[in-house]
């Protein structure tokens, strides 16, 4: 939860690259002051949430 935000609330994106197929799919929310990620395929599993710094590292070192 986020300020009283409810993940189960936001909206959440899919990753461009996921497809249609049921591959491995991750989909992200961008919430107040964190990115909250989980699996498309399983979404009640759990879910991470960092800060926007961290997930920009993380897109950065994947290119």
């Amino acid at each position: 939860m986020e300020n009283g935000q409810q993940l189960s609330t936001v909206t959440w994106h899919k990753a461009s690259y996921s497809g249609s197929n049921g591959g491995q799919c991750v989909e992200v929310a961008n919430l107040t002051a964190l990115v909250a990620v989980r699996d498309s395929k399983y979404p009640e599993a759990g879910r991470v949430a960092v800060a926007p710094q961290a997930w920009g590292a993380f897109l950065h070192d994947l290119k």
